[in-house]
């Protein structure tokens, strides 16, 4: 990390969580790209909240907006949750009592394009953490991940440098919000917690989630993702590793 630049931080509340901007080295433009990464979650959420009656997704849901007339955002995002069903064999699933609801993507795709931004503006170190989902550029970082059985403490600690993303899904902070897709019902052998570390999060916001769908298959699915590594911790609080990917 170079040793010229200022130090920002941020934290804004949006899409029913807490989102934290760290950002190391910042050059003169990288203010103004921290304002729009800001400016660009909250327009993520005014679009595809399943909250908000308003909202693209919403409208699409109700009947009164047709795909066709949807931003190309929502396009995107479509396109994105149709490759991680693919990708997963159905156990990402974006189909919602027959609708669309990306809400298992969104929040990922929305932290990557964020932390894209700001390390856009010639930042030397971007971190960029969406209700515990960590989305880096630059470093190093020190990034922790929860220990679901204890709270309060941390189950391991991941060392990122470049482009590196956290994602991890569970039962710990929101109950049990994740459901096998083919039956509807939590996954019959449920996860304490599954940590997925790849590239970008809007990868590992997907695969973590797959994941935990899967509950026991997850580990030999995860092992043939390249690029990817895995940290588990199962009900009975013993846990296991991917490889390195």
């Amino acid at each position: 990390m170079a040793d010229g630049g200022a130090r920002l931080r941020r934290v804004e509340h949006t899409m029913g969580t807490v989102f934290s901007f760290d950002v190391r080295g910042a050059g003169p433009r990288a203010a103004a790209a921290l304002e729009a990464a800001a400016a660009w979650l909250g327009h993520v959420d005014e679009v595809f909240s399943t909250y908000r009656p308003q909202s693209q997704v919403s409208r699409l849901a109700a009947g009164t907006l047709a795909l066709s007339a949807c931003s190309p955002e929502v396009w995107e995002v479509l396109g994105l949750c149709e490759a991680a069903e693919r990708r997963s064999d159905g156990w990402f699933s974006a189909g919602y009592a027959g609708g669309f609801d990306p809400t298992g993507l969104v929040k990922g795709w929305a932290v990557e394009r964020a932390a894209a931004m700001v390390a856009s503006a010639g930042a030397d170190a971007v971190c960029v953490n969406g209700g515990g989902d960590v989305q880096v550029h630059g470093g190093p970082w020190r990034i922790g991940v929860s220990d679901p059985l204890r709270k309060g403490a941390l189950a391991t600690v991941v060392h990122a440098e470049g482009e590196l993303a956290v994602a991890t899904s569970g039962p710990a902070e929101r109950g049990c919000h994740i459901v096998d897709p083919r039956t509807g019902r939590p996954p019959a052998t449920a996860l304490a917690s599954l940590t997925v570390v790849c590239r970008g999060l809007t990868e590992a916001d997907t695969c973590a989630t797959a994941g935990y769908a899967m509950g026991d298959r997850a580990r030999d699915w995860l092992e043939s993702l390249p690029g990817t590594r895995a940290f588990a911790i199962t009900a009975d609080g013993t846990s296991w590793t991917t490889g390195t990917g």
